[in-house]
C-alpha cells in the first residue's frame, strides 16, 4: 500500500487486542449461533482469545461487520475511547 499523501492521516489498522467493535455495537443481522444478531455492549461469541474476529473472511460475517472500518476518530488513542465512541454512537443511532 502507498504511504498516506502529505497532511492525510493514514488509516489506522485494527488495535491487538481491542474488539471495540465486536462489543460495543449491536448487531442485528443473524450469524452463526445468533439468529437474531447481538445486544450492544455483549461480547460477539466469535471473538477469539485476542479479541480478533473468527468469522473474518468468511461469508458467514455480517455485511454490517466488514462496512465498520477503523478510523482515527472511532478509535482514538486507546481501547477505552473505542469503546466509549461506539457506545455512544449506538445510544445516538438506537431505534427504540
Amino acid at each position: 500500500m502507498a504511504p498516506p499523501s502529505p497532511g492525510v492521516a493514514a488509516v489506522p489498522a485494527c488495535r491487538p487486542g481491542c474488539g471495540a467493535c465486536c462489543i460495543a455495537p449491536s448487531i442485528s443481522s443473524p450469524m452463526p449461533g445468533l439468529p437474531h444478531g447481538k445486544a450492544a455492549g455483549v461480547p460477539c461469541p466469535h471473538l477469539d482469545d485476542a479479541l480478533r474476529c473468527r468469522l473474518f473472511g468468511q461469508p458467514a460475517r455480517p455485511p454490517v461487520c466488514g462496512s465498520l472500518q477503523p478510523s482515527h476518530e472511532m478509535c482514538g488513542p486507546d481501547r477505552q475511547h473505542a469503546v466509549r465512541w461506539l457506545t455512544e454512537l449506538e445510544a445516538a443511532t438506537r431505534c427504540d
